[in-house]
């Protein structure tokens, strides 16, 4: 069965949601409307639809105008086993002592290694994208220095690979959140793939908004793979649930955001320990003063 998407863009969150709704009524409806914010500073929405038979490119058109938006780009998908080609495409990432994998890499794992396995069905947050990549190899390296994490969190676990990751080298139990219910039923299958049941407790909450999270802290070590705005409105709380000289890593920072996110994190009592740049993505590894 084809599939056809149809893209767009424009100014602001209000008329890109009214965009939205209003593609959901076109005929033929579209299996699926997205609206998400485009994190480079423009201020532009990505409106896109996704459909099972050929969009109406005249009415595409008419909304396009109607919400001053720019023109719809329409394309046809190919028929793409994504899973097969993931499988193929995705090698094994190497981060410091961290192996990330798919089970159809299991022969590949060298000795020594801390594994990390991640289906490729799920294929965000494998370590490929710069900034799970980014965050594997600061935990390595202050694991390198010296560093024991006690109390441990990872703030938008998606899936749980940073967590999973604490829970290999220390003993004590990793605590994962994410927002999404989906997300969180993810972390538990890796945990449970990755014979970690135990070691790495999964819960669904907004920032720190969980009675277990609360009840473990201050952490001396958090996670927070997300993005900037995110980052940036849980530096308060970040501060008050990291204890003084604890550690958080950050991602999720286009390299020309980051110094909006040490502002932030600077006037919540953090100072920076690292700062690399994999690709267009900066890791953060900050120290509460």
């Amino acid at each position: 069965m084809p599939t056809f998407t149809a893209l767009t863009t424009l100014l602001g969150k209000d008329q890109a949601d009214k965009l939205g709704d209003a593609m959901e009524r076109l005929v033929p409806e579209p299996t699926g409307v997205g609206v998400f914010e485009i994190e480079d500073g423009s201020g532009l929405w990505e409106i896109g639809g996704y459909f099972t038979e050929a969009p109406d490119e005249a009415g595409l058109a008419v909304l396009a105008a109607a919400f001053g938006a720019k023109p719809f780009a329409v394309s046809e998908l190919p028929d793409t086993d994504w899973v097969a080609k993931v499988k193929r495409e995705l090698a094994p990432v190497e981060a410091g002592r961290f192996f990330v994998y798919g089970s159809h890499d299991a022969d590949k794992v060298p000795a020594g290694a801390e594994p990390l396995l991640i289906e490729a069905a799920m294929a965000f947050g494998t370590g490929h994208h710069g900034t799970t990549l980014g965050c594997l190899k600061a935990l390595d390296r202050l694991a390198n220095g010296g560093f024991v994490g006690e109390s441990v969190a990872d703030i938008g676990c998606g899936t749980a690979v940073l967590a999973m990751g604490a829970a290999r080298i220390w003993p004590n139990v990793v605590i994962a959140s994410d927002i999404d219910e989906v997300a969180v039923d993810v972390a538990v299958a890796n945990v449970t793939a990755n014979g970690l049941q135990g070691r790495v407790d999964c819960v669904e909450a907004a920032g720190f908004g969980h009675s277990d999270l609360a009840a473990k802290a201050p952490y001396d070590l958090i996670f927070a793979n997300i993005l900037k705005a995110p980052l940036i409105d849980l530096a308060p709380d970040m501060g008050s649930n990291i204890a003084p000289a604890g550690h958080a890593i950050l991602s999720g920072i286009l390299n020309e955001q980051a110094d909006d996110v040490v502002a932030a994190y600077d006037a919540a009592g953090f100072e920076v320990h690292t700062r690399e740049e994999v690709g267009e993505w900066t890791t953060l590894t900050l120290t509460r003063r």
